[in-house]
């Protein structure tokens, strides 16, 4: 008899960031984000309630020229609308964008921007898994 292992789902990412306060005012004061704890100045935790997003700072030969595997890292937005919403407000904050709000065949909506540090971010509505009521 085998037994299926099952997670709880992909809700901690770690970053090597070389800016790490500008990683951190982007991820709290615009994404909202929240300390979770920062056991030293160049480690901190944050949470949005149900995820983790560890900020390492890097070595300072840190090489970020590099391939890297990591694609895009997604905040999942409630409906919709909000991620228009979501568009205009960091657009405002002069938030370097990748590409703008478009709608997918699967009813997802979402767009790509970068944190301080490069790493590309998608605000993405996602009717399987976002709380709002699919609003196309």
């Amino acid at each position: 008899m085998t037994t299926k292992l099952t997670t709880s789902g992909l809700r901690h990412v770690a970053l090597f960031v070389q800016d790490l306060d500008a990683c951190l005012h982007f991820y709290t004061e615009l994404l909202g984000m929240k300390i979770e704890w920062q056991p030293d100045p160049d480690n901190i935790y944050l949470t949005s309630g149900n995820d983790n997003l560890a900020l390492h700072r890097a070595p300072a030969d840190f090489d970020t020229r590099g391939p890297q595997r990591l694609d895009h890292i997604g905040f999942i937005i409630n409906t919709a609308d909000d991620v228009d919403h979501w568009f205009d407000f960091l657009q405002n904050e002069q938030i370097e964008i990748r590409q703008p709000p478009r709608s997918h065949r699967d009813g997802a909506r979402s767009f790509y921007c970068y944190d301080p540090g490069g790493t590309v971010v998608q605000m993405i509505y996602h009717p399987p898994i976002s709380i709002g009521k699919h609003n196309e």
